[in-house]
C-alpha cells in the first residue's frame, strides 16, 4: 500500500511561480489560501514558518503560526483567527508578506509546514521562530513546503 506524501498548497500560486500582488506588501499584504494534504496519522498539531533564504543576512522570517488544530486542513485568505501567532523578523505578530528590495530580483519564499505529535506548544502569541522551533522540534512527525517567489527585475545601467 502506498501512503499519499504530506503536501502543503495554494490555489493563488504553484511551486516556484509569483505570488500574487495582493499577498505582498506591494498589494493588501493579505495571506494566502494554504490547503495541506495526506499528513501523518499521528500529527495533533500543525506550524507555519514562512522566510526568505535569499537576503544577505541568512533567513527572513515573515509568518509564524503554531497550535494550527489537528482537524484543521487549510488556512483560509487571510485568516487571523486559526492557530496563535508569533512575531516575525519585522517585529510584527502575523503575516507580513514578501517585501523583496529594489534592483535584488526574484526572492524565493518558502512555506514551511509542521506536523507535530502534541495538541499545544505552550507558547504565547508573539513567540519568536527560535522559541518556536526550539519547542517543536522534538515533536515534528511530517513536514511539506511551498515555495513562491517575488522581487523585482534587476537593474541593467
Amino acid at each position: 500500500m502506498i501512503r499519499e506524501q504530506f503536501t502543503l498548497s495554494s490555489p493563488a500560486f504553484v511551486k516556484g511561480d509569483l505570488i500574487p500582488t495582493i499577498n505582498t506588501s506591494e498589494g493588501s499584504d493579505y495571506s494566502p489560501f494554504l490547503a495541506w494534504h495526506c499528513p501523518p496519522g499521528s500529527s495533533q498539531s500543525f506550524a507555519l514558518i514562512m522566510d526568505d533564504p535569499d537576503i544577505a543576512k541568512g533567513h527572513f522570517t515573515h509568518w509564524i503560526l503554531f497550535d494550527i488544530p489537528a482537524e484543521v486542513r487549510e488556512l483560509p485568505f487571510n485568516d487571523r483567527t486559526i492557530g496563535i501567532a508569533g512575531s516575525n523578523d519585522f517585529q510584527n505578530v502575523g503575516y507580513s508578506g514578501p517585501r523583496a528590495p529594489q534592483n535584488q530580483g526574484r526572492h524565493r519564499y518558502f512555506f514551511h509546514l509542521f506536523a507535530l505529535d502534541v495538541e499545544s506548544l505552550k507558547l504565547p502569541a508573539g513567540a519568536s521562530r527560535k522559541q518556536v522551533e526550539s519547542a517543536m522540534r522534538p515533536h515534528i512527525v511530517g513536514t511539506a513546503e511551498l515555495m513562491g517567489c517575488f522581487g523585482h527585475a534587476r537593474s541593467h545601467r
